[in-house]
């Protein structure tokens, strides 16, 4: 009996010495991860504290201008209602708003914001070989993503746009850029994004918005998208920023599905690039190209069309790898 005991006594001890070995082990990890997590969520609030915020319409004293501010917002809004097909002032769009792709009007940080545009305009841009100011910038938006045809600068549209964008703007130093303005860049991948995985994806997290055939979801009185069409004939043509795969997959990771934000992303880096190779595999309006990049040199390494300074295809150019192709750049360059 003695030795009976001796045995179960030993058995117990080794028992609850590991589990309560285990128990300290995993409390430590748990409270590692917990101390890790709050370290993050520390840097996250600091870094979007600096985020840039836009100009205060409600502080303009000038009620002149404030009503053509805030005409100018209302423009960016809802584009469709004033110039879409059923637009109440012209019809010379394909039913999308600036909305659509400049989120919360122009003003959220990631969102393809207006912060850096008022403070760095004029400026010159390689895709023109030109000087272009602020009219020229609005005009490539209703030429290439609103797939339309460009205003005046005498319209009061054009002038009510530009007056809103200043304004908002007009918080950064000139030369300066925002933090958080335009769109996020993420880093490549070393493998091609894949349109195959993206469709799944796609199918799982965006189509019940923007429908399995990517011709959104019209508003009530069908004169704009409440979500907008991806591809198709109602959508930004082959011209437009965001048919550039990086830009598609840098705006949909801190923005997509509608509503997350920098600090609470849903998708990972790899579904944001195979999400946008799909997208942008889909058929669109096309746009004559032939006065772009005059300098070919200055193409962007996911510029989808050649000719190009360099060997690589146009697949490539499209889908990536892109780390080769700019490296070969770079080489070239020194």
């Amino acid at each position: 009996m003695t030795i009976i005991f001796l045995v179960m006594g030993l058995f117990l001890v080794v028992f609850f010495n590991s589990s309560i070995t285990s128990w300290f082990q995993n409390s430590d990890s748990n409270l590692d991860s917990l101390y890790i997590d709050a370290k993050k969520k520390v840097m996250v609030q600091n870094e979007t504290a600096k985020f840039w915020k836009p100009a205060d319409i409600n502080l303009i004293a000038d009620a002149t201008l404030k009503q053509e501010v805030e005409y100018g917002k209302d423009l960016i809004a809802h584009t469709a209602k004033y110039l879409g097909p059923n637009g109440s002032v012209k019809q010379i769009s394909n039913g999308m708003n600036c909305n659509n792709c400049h989120l919360d009007a122009g003003t959220k940080p990631w969102g393809n914001n207006y912060g850096s545009v008022y403070s760095m305009y004029p400026k010159m841009r390689a895709r023109s070989g030109q000087v272009e100011n602020l009219y020229k910038r609005v005009n490539d938006c209703m030429e290439r993503s609103l797939n339309g045809k460009p205003l005046t600068k005498d319209d009061r549209e054009m002038k009510a746009m530009i007056a809103y964008i200043e304004y908002i703007g007009s918080n950064v130093t000139k030369g300066k850029e925002a933090n958080a303005s335009g769109i996020y860049d993420l880093e490549y991948l070393d493998r091609a994004a894949d349109p195959a995985k993206g469709k799944a994806l796609y199918d799982a997290k965006c189509a019940s918005c923007h429908q399995v055939n990517g011709e959104g979801i019209l508003a009530v009185d069908k004169k704009e998208y409440t979500y907008p069409p991806l591809w198709g004939k109602s959508s930004y043509n082959s011209g437009a920023g965001l048919f550039r795969i990086s830009r598609f997959a840098g705006y949909i990771k801190y923005n997509m599905p509608l509503g997350v934000t920098y600090e609470n992303p849903q998708l990972s880096d790899e579904e944001s690039w195979d999400i946008a190779a799909y997208v942008e595999s889909m058929d669109r309006p096309l746009k004559d190209l032939s006065q772009d990049w005059p300098d070919i040199s200055k193409k962007p390494v996911d510029h989808p069309f050649g000719p190009f300074s360099d060997s690589f295809t146009e697949i490539q150019h499209k889908f990536g790898p892109f780390k080769p192709i700019k490296e070969a750049k770079k080489k070239k360059e020194n």
